[in-house]
């Protein structure tokens, strides 16, 4: 029999049963759309995750430990491969205050390089990195921990006795940049000021955390201003000064995140102790390749029902046509012949289910992506949730050839047992059914 007459005895019996084809079609399309889109859900989470992760320059970040951290350490991490930038931030451990006009807040100065910052993307909201040592960025919530202390104090007088009402204090409302503000360090344990002042002007505002808890107030300014500040701690400190003022902490940054493991492991390999973010990147896609691999265990169970509805097919297929099986062993067809008619009959079912049911994901996968952030936001009363970059569903090309390999392998071998009872038909006995 040449394969065009096995496509016409195939092609005979769908329309025979046309019916009963399609609600197994429906039932492989159905179990194999299920695996495809429960998967696309892992996907699309894991997928959002590192997004979120890889769009910040924290993900290239190794941040550095050690009791003896300085310039020369800093200058010798430069050397070592791959490494983009060695950043040294280093935090004043005094009281600190900054004054703008009426406003004060008890600011965080940070010392940093920004030559090195600038290799690594220093985030801007607004304005420029300093440019001399008297020039400064601030924190992008800088200006709201500007208050006015003797206008509060008057709004918590005022209030009622034993009110528990809080007044809203007022903080800075004008710009920025441009801006000079005077800078002054003091003793933590006499709560006073120094007496000498810095006058430093903001020339930038840093971009906003991405996490939307965090308030960054801190003055970040250049390394060059530390001997000023150092000079003033000094003279100014009522008892001897035994602890330094600064305190320092290293962060080295790799070119790209491929090589930041092999910047951590020669870090470490040199005595310092590392953290970087990479390490939960990680621990995050072992994470969701266990669930990922679970969603596809549970997929496949619903092809696995499907596959029931192709087993009771392909039986009645058999069923129906024995005497036509005995004829076509009467007339000398060989029994892998009949064995392969049937196994490509399941095998129709299995495909047309398959492209069916990638179609279906694709659909659903465009459709949940865009109606499911509305729906979300809407419940939790955030109206901004739906324009996040948050996806629900991807289908990447693996999926589909993962599910697609489950579903045909089930329908053949749903049509494996059938195929084999078709071999097995006794000629006399099949010719004998419809005499």
């Amino acid at each position: 029999m040449q394969f065009k007459d096995q496509i016409d005895f195939i092609r005979q019996h769908i329309k025979k049963n046309k019916l009963r084809v399609f609600m197994t079609v429906l039932a492989a399309t159905m179990g194999t759309a299920f695996l495809i889109v429960l998967a696309s859900v892992g996907f699309g989470i894991h997928d959002t995750m590192r997004s979120l992760m890889l769009e910040n320059r924290l993900v290239t970040q190794i941040e550095v430990y050690s009791d003896d951290l300085g310039a020369e350490e800093a200058e010798e991490m430069k050397g070592i491969d791959h490494v983009k930038a060695v950043v040294m931030h280093q935090g004043a451990n005094a009281m600190q205050q900054a004054s703008l006009g009426k406003y004060t807040t008890h600011g965080n100065l940070l010392v940093t390089d920004f030559k090195e910052e600038a290799k690594v993307g220093f985030a801007l909201a607004e304005g420029r990195l300093p440019e001399s040592t008297y020039e400064v960025v601030v924190g992008n919530g800088f200006a709201e921990s500007l208050i006015d202390e003797s206008a509060a104090e008057k709004l918590a007088e005022a209030l009622p006795e034993g009110s528990e009402e809080e007044p809203e204090i007022p903080s800075y409302k004008g710009e920025l940049i441009g801006k000079t503000f005077t800078y002054q360090l003091g003793d933590y344990g006499t709560g006073e000021l120094y007496d000498d002042k810095t006058e430093l002007t903001i020339v930038g505002v840093a971009k906003k955390p991405s996490k939307d808890w965090l308030v960054d107030n801190k003055i970040y300014a250049d390394a060059a201003l530390i001997p000023e500040l150092e000079k003033i701690y000094k003279q100014d400190k009522k008892e001897e000064v035994t602890d330094p003022l600064f305190s320092s902490m290293l962060y080295v940054y790799a070119d790209v995140l491929e090589n930041v493991k092999s910047v951590t492991s020669e870090l470490k390999d040199q005595g310092y102790n590392v953290y970087s973010i990479s390490e939960e990147l990680d621990q995050i896609d072992v994470f969701f390749l266990a669930l990922k691999a679970g969603l596809v265990f549970v997929g496949t169970i619903a092809i696995l029902i499907s596959s029931i509805g192709i087993f009771n097919t392909m039986t009645m297929a058999v069923t129906e046509r024995t005497r036509e099986i005995g004829v076509m062993k009467a007339i000398g067809a060989q029994p892998k012949l009949i064995q392969r008619l049937f196994l490509m009959e399941s095998a129709w079912i299995g495909v047309v289910g398959t492209v069916l049911a990638i179609i279906i994901s694709y659909a659903v996968s465009l459709v949940s992506n865009w109606l499911l952030p509305i729906i979300v936001g809407a419940a939790i009363g955030e109206e901004d949730f739906a324009e996040l970059n948050v996806t629900f569903s991807v289908i990447p090309w693996q999926l589909v050839v993962i599910a697609s390999a489950i579903s045909l392998t089930v329908a053949i071998v749903s049509g494996w047992r059938p195929a084999r009872k078709a071999t097995r038909i006794d000629v006399i006995d099949a010719l004998r059914r419809e005499l």
